[in-house]
């Protein structure tokens, strides 16, 4: 059982299925009921002006985060921070592309501040606790670059770079 999962019995490929196929079956199933009710030009309408409001949207507050991290790199900081929050523009950009009115509301919750910002901050605490559980594992090759100013201890994993020509 993996500790913080909404579906802890759940194999990976059972997981895969309820995405790839439960997922595309429930869009389908809503929008067939929103189209009874309220007609299928309006329905249309309604994936087509979501679609290109959420483009937008996407567009503008990855422009900012850009300019965040620019910002963060030029006053010697990392961006951890705004790179996640570009990590989380682009999952909404990618859920509003999708047709489908439950995609559409999860998308722009990712794509408005204040509703990405406690995402994200629920997803991050979900894996800081998979990480100590040891529920995630993170592998890495060869040493620590930049330790005591030497880079790579030995060789890099893909081998010593071919010599320079003479």
């Amino acid at each position: 059982m993996v500790p913080g999962c909404v579906f802890p019995s759940m194999s990976t490929l059972s997981r895969l299925f309820l995405l790839f196929v439960g997922v595309p079956l429930l869009e389908l199933f809503i929008l067939v009921k929103v189209g009874q009710m309220v007609g299928l030009l309006p329905t249309i309408a309604l994936v087509v002006i979501t679609g290109v409001a959420g483009g937008i949207l996407a567009r503008i507050e990855g422009l900012r985060t850009i300019w965040k991290i620019r910002s963060e790199l030029a006053q010697g900081r990392l961006p951890g921070g705004a790179l996640f929050d570009g990590l989380g523009i682009l999952l909404g950009g990618a859920l509003l592309l999708t047709p489908g009115i439950l995609t559409d509301v999860v998308g722009f919750s990712f794509l408005l501040p204040p509703t990405r910002k406690l995402l994200l901050g629920r997803i991050r605490k979900n894996l800081n606790q998979r990480l100590k559980s040891g529920a995630i594992r993170v592998t890495h090759f060869g040493g620590v670059p930049g330790a005591e100013g030497q880079g790579w201890q030995g060789a890099p994993p893909w081998g010593a770079p071919p010599a320079s020509p003479p």
